[in-house]
């Protein structure tokens, strides 16, 4: 029989289990990613064209964006997960 002293149970007076471990943290945080990826591959698929951050409106920036080199004046850009997409269909296509 354990020496009990001071207590009438065998059980520890401060619980062990109640923190999360780590592995339900890193378990969580790799939920989160994937949902967020999912939700970027759908918004890439509705919607492939992003605002351009060079002469996109509300930048503060009140100049013509005739010549962007970045978007061609458009104001619009493919999203780099959709450009990612495409380049994985070409790749792997043939």
């Amino acid at each position: 029989m354990p020496h009990l002293i001071a207590t009438a149970t065998t059980h520890p007076a401060t619980p062990t289990a109640t923190f999360p471990t780590l592995a339900a943290g890193v378990g969580w945080f790799l939920l989160a990613a994937a949902l967020a990826a999912l939700i970027y591959a759908a918004m890439c698929a509705v919607a492939p064209f992003g605002p351009c951050p060079r002469c996109a409106p509300g930048k503060g920036r009140k100049r013509k964006a005739a010549h962007c080199r970045h978007c061609d004046g458009t104001g619009l850009r493919l999203r780099t997960g959709r450009r990612l997409f495409n380049y994985l269909r070409r790749t792997f296509a043939r």
